[in-house]
């Protein structure tokens, strides 16, 4: 498959105060298209960083990132970027917070309403078009923001750990939900997270990474799929790749 993107030994350097922090020292990656490629690793490993630099929401003290071969050099309209954080508009309401894509890019305003209307019914949020982020549980903002991601039609996704902050079975229906909507679309999604569990719920391959955005682990995920995250656990294969997880997020911690 083609390389949609090529990290080559990117460097990350911020500033605090009058100290010089390193977030990425000498990252490398390639994602393919169409893949769902997870990265997994402890809290401060550099993956948020990795995944803002892909985004073109911050930009490399040295090195290179390239989309589709061409150098990152900001935000690109054709990747949907999906954070941790709740980023509706307590303003509005579920049919306009999914539209908002669209309206920055200039369609007009029956074709975005129908487009909402769609992505609306795609999450399971039929009923709720009205209604308010204020209104809407943890999981339904989720789904809100899922929806939104996905109206300005992008070819790529980058998810932040987006299910973190939620309960394990809302966790698991959401989890279920995206690879419904990412299955047979031809997008790519790379996704950061630091449960192993989920990592082999979701993802084709499953990057660990170590301190400094090192590369502890680069492994394929051939479960079969669909996968459900309440039956993963019982299938063949499950165990040993669940252990080799466990084992280089271990190593990265020494």
């Amino acid at each position: 498959m083609a390389a949609v993107y090529r990290v080559s030994d990117v460097h990350k350097h911020f500033r605090k105060e009058n100290q010089e922090l390193v977030a990425l020292r000498g990252a490398n990656l390639t994602v393919e298209e169409g893949s769902f490629l997870v990265l997994l690793g402890r809290s401060g490993c550099g993956k948020s960083t990795l995944l803002n630099l892909l985004a073109g929401l911050t930009t490399v003290t040295a090195g290179e990132i390239r989309y589709r071969n061409e150098p990152v050099s900001g935000p690109l309209t054709r990747v949907g970027y999906l954070t941790q954080q709740d980023t509706l508009m307590p303003w509005r309401d579920v049919l306009h917070n999914i539209a908002m894509p669209q309206e920055i890019q200039g369609v007009d305003k029956a074709t975005r309403s129908a487009q909402a209307q769609r992505l609306v019914e795609q999450v399971g949020l039929a009923g709720f078009e009205r209604h308010y982020p204020r209104e809407l549980s943890g999981g339904m903002r989720r789904r809100v923001s899922i929806a939104r991601m996905l109206c300005g039609g992008p070819e790529t996704l980058l998810l932040d750990e987006p299910f973190g902050a939620l309960d394990a079975q809302l966790r698991s229906d959401l989890q279920r939900q995206l690879l419904d909507l990412w299955s047979g679309s031809g997008r790519t999604v790379v996704f950061v997270t630091h449960d192993i569990e989920e990592a082999l719920v979701l993802a084709d391959r499953v990057v660990v990474l170590g301190p400094l955005g090192s590369i502890m682990l680069d492994v394929a995920v051939d479960l079969p799929r669909p996968r459900d995250g309440d039956e993963i656990r019982i299938q063949p294969g499950y165990l040993h790749l669940y252990r080799e997880l466990t084992d280089a997020i271990r190593r990265a911690a020494q």
